[in-house]
């Protein structure tokens, strides 16, 4: 009896929490109550959307025994986006701006305008034949459309299947027979700053190498220039648009797949993560709050790509849902015109909250190291800066906050969590940032540092990263037809865990330090090193304004590691010079055991186009192994200029 009434008087804690962001809230209680009730604290955070059947069933499992969250409820994405702000008064509030540099185009559209399109859009699909549990590919640059296709689909229970614009038709191919889309939407091109990139070329070529042939292809005509070779399929988006009536939102499960997401892997066939409605929707707006701690109706801008988890998650869906301002932005950190352009939008559209990859920033600190762009701006509104996608190494923390006295927090998550998992709680509790951490474990992740025994290791132990089932609301649910492989890549290893495929540890003070994918571990001759850690120190240095090390085969000791480094610009540093400073900052920080000799100094960094540095193909190369280029690759003439590199330094098998 007694326990039952306490349970309930935890619970009403739990809701009070809620109801104000004035309210002074503890992280570790917080934190606690999401992971000793997670059923109670999660049916809290359901309680914050509007529902056509309320889930009463919070936590179960699936027919293949995996936790399932809000099974028996019913909902809409697309009218928890849109059309509820319209009901509750907000329609003529900017729900998007799009911002292209690179076309000289700002643009906003109010949440009335953008639900007129999206639903005519969504109304022209049912026309071709698109209906509830069917599939649609999207392949669009950063314009609204893609927002609109993305929220048309969810608007009549359409599974859609975003494909970075980037992807050669061969990889949009292989999605194509994986989710088997009845329809593809695409634009006429993309624009780079110097360059068109015809679009429908490359998806008629994808069709005609793919197995199964979509019914229709929708084409949105940029009228930019490019070649639109017109096929049977195709079908103007204006004319579908505009000659369509508006539909209403399709009530679906919560367990209903909002998006299939492929992931960028580099080998082997794309895994595509299926993510759920109900949750997701429910772990989304929770993160708007209590994660990233913005209001409804403030600014909210991810400088990334719709074919990307931060796109999906925090361009359209997190901030629409939340009823803030979000930014599509066509362009890039530099070279649109400068490095000035993310300090202008920010300035320009009053941005209260910034969500970047620590790479943009590093891209921006080489070509300002002195930070003279941002004295230009009036950057008041910000207020805080998130950095994701990889480690944030401390030199770009510190120049960041050098010049922009607003808190730059590092968080961690995946394509396959949706959502952050390490972050600090801005929402919650602003704690003490600690450099080289992404914070401590969000509400609903309890996460565990795992030895290769299965067992927890203790404080500053290195192990694998690793969370207890079940995993919160919004994560993955599977992989598309390929329960198997879900089993095997993510339950299997360790049995009631997920397991992340990255190393880390955890300090004294449960801070998480994310140390890379278990296979960036250096092994010297019996010593396992870290490659965040000797890039940390590496980076540290004055000249260097990016670097990657990697362990590289050595026939004494097993492996030994070797630097990469991109120096700042106007840095005019010798490289024997160089060399002897970055190798002697290594042995006195970490010692002789991390046998650090070579370092070689490149223009650019292999990366792929969300902006991770291809460490493997930099391996394989250095070691003289096949490989294929990967898909993601920002730029294919990077390979020769490292490889020439490494001859000229007789780097690997170059020797």
């Amino acid at each position: 009896m007694w326990r039952g009434r306490k349970q309930k008087l935890i619970i009403k804690s739990i809701i009070t929490l809620n109801t104000t962001h004035t309210l002074k809230m503890n992280y570790e209680e917080f934190y606690k109550k999401s992971i000793e009730f997670p059923v109670e604290f999660w049916k809290e955070q359901a309680d914050q959307l509007e529902w056509y059947t309320k889930p009463s069933n919070i936590l179960s499992k699936d027919a293949n025994g995996y936790p399932l969250w809000y099974a028996d409820g019913e909902l809409n994405a697309c009218y928890l986006a849109l059309d509820k702000h319209i009901q509750d008064g907000f329609g003529d509030q900017t729900a998007i701006i799009y911002d292209s540099p690179v076309t000289q185009t700002v643009k906003k559209y109010s949440f009335n305008e953008v639900k007129t399109e999206v639903a005519k859009l969504a109304g022209g699909m049912i026309s071709l034949g698109l209906k509830k549990g069917d599939t649609a590919v999207i392949y669009m640059p950063m314009i609204p459309q893609a927002a609109f296709a993305m929220l048309a689909c969810a608007r009549i229970g359409v599974t859609h299947s975003v494909v970075f614009g980037g992807f050669a038709p061969h990889e949009l191919a292989i999605r194509i027979d994986d989710c088997k889309p009845r329809a593809i939407i695409t634009a006429s091109s993309g624009i780079e700053v110097d360059r068109l990139i015809a679009y429908k070329p490359l998806v008629d070529e994808a069709i005609e190498l793919a197995s199964h042939k979509p019914k229709k292809v929708i084409v949105f005509n940029r009228k930019l220039g490019a070649r639109v070779p017109f096929k049977k399929y195709d079908v103007d988006y204006d004319a579908l648009v505009y000659g369509s009536e508006e539909t209403p939102c399709v009530p679906v499960n919560a367990s209903h797949p909002l998006y299939v997401l492929y992931t960028s892997g580099t080998t082997g066939k794309p895994k595509g993560i299926v993510r759920d409605t109900g949750g997701y929707a429910a772990a989304l707006k929770f993160s708007m709050k209590y994660i990233y701690g913005v209001n409804p109706d403030e600014v909210f801008w991810a400088a990334s790509d719709v074919g990307w988890v931060v796109g999906h998650s925090y361009i359209i869906y997190g901030p629409l849902l939340n009823r803030n301002t979000t930014i599509i932005f066509e362009g890039k950190p530099v070279r649109t015109p400068d490095a000035s352009t993310f300090w202008r939008v920010i300035a320009e559209h009053k941005v209260s909250i910034m969500f970047t990859a620590p790479t943009a920033i590093r891209a921006i600190k080489k070509e300002d190291p002195n930070g003279e762009f941002i004295k230009q701006y009036d950057l008041s509104c910000l207020r805080t800066q998130f950095l994701a996608g990889e480690r944030c190494d401390v030199a770009t923390l510190e120049w960041y906050r050098e010049h922009i006295p607003v808190p730059a927090i590092d968080h961690w998550w995946q394509t396959e969590s949706g959502w952050p998992m390490i972050a600090n709680m801005m929402g919650v509790e602003y704690l003490p940032i600690k450099p080289g951490s992404a914070g401590k474990a969000v509400a609903g992740y309890d996460i565990r540092i795992l030895g290769e025994d299965g067992h927890e290791l203790a404080p500053n132990e290195e192990g694998y990263v690793v969370i207890k089932l079940p995993l919160p609301p919004g994560t993955m649910l599977d992989l598309w037809n390929d329960n198997e492989r879900f089993k095997a890549g993510y339950l299997n290893k360790f049995p009631g865990y997920y397991f992340s495929g990255d190393g880390g540890f955890k300090d004294a003070e449960d801070y998480i330090y994310i140390t890379g994918r278990v296979d960036d571990v250096i092994n010297v001759a019996g010593h396992r090193l870290s490659t965040a850690e000797m890039e940390e120190i590496v980076s540290s240095h004055h000249s260097v304004a990016e670097c990657a090390v990697i362990g590289i085969h050595c026939e004494l000791k097993g492996q030994i590691p070797l630097a990469l480094v991109v120096n700042k610009l106007g840095e005019d540093i010798e490289h024997f010079q160089l060399q002897h400073e970055v190798v002697h900052l290594v042995r006195e920080q970490i010692g002789a055991v991390a046998s650090l000799r070579d370092v070689v100094i490149v223009n650019r960094l292999p990366k792929t186009r969300s902006g991770k540095i291809l460490r493997k193909l930099l391996r394989s190369i250095a070691d003289g192994e096949n490989f294929q280029i990967p898909s993601t690759i920002d730029d294919e003439a990077i390979i020769d200029e490292v490889r020439e590199e490494f001859e000229k330094n007789k780097i690997g098998v170059y020797k």
